[in-house]
């Protein structure tokens, strides 16, 4: 597959991955919101990568993938990528599936999903 088609593909995924948050969000999965959001990210600057003729290495560190590309990106963008950088293993691993469906209420889980979606266009724009 040539870079055009994988940077297609990995934007393909992104955006599938983002509606798979929106599904989950209205099914009021929302640790699954938080996670589907990390995996849209994580596929989209593996998309940029691919643009940037590198092969996107199998990392699920947003921080890292980010460092890679060397993108100029607002620092709001850069700091919501590193909270979810950190919140990742344990929406996908809850030590305490109660507990953690306690730190991610409807409010906490929209608001970010709507900063997926506004990195999400961010990261697009940057092809």
């Amino acid at each position: 597959m040539g870079t055009a088609k994988q940077t297609e593909e990995w934007f393909k995924q992104a955006e599938y991955d983002l509606g798979t948050a929106e599904a989950m969000f209205r099914s009021r999965r929302y640790i699954y919101t938080v996670f589907m959001c990390h995996l849209c990210l994580e596929k989209a600057l593996k998309g940029l990568l691919s643009k940037r003729g590198h092969v996107p290495m199998k990392s699920h560190d947003l921080v890292f993938l980010l460092d890679r590309i060397g993108a100029d990106i607002p620092e709001q963008h850069a700091e919501f990528l590193e909270m979810l950088n950190e919140v990742s293993v344990p929406t996908r691993y809850p030590d305490e599936l109660d507990q953690m469906v306690a730190q991610y209420p409807r409010k906490r889980a929209a608001e970010i999903l709507e900063l997926c979606r506004e990195v999400y266009t961010w990261l697009k724009n940057c092809l």
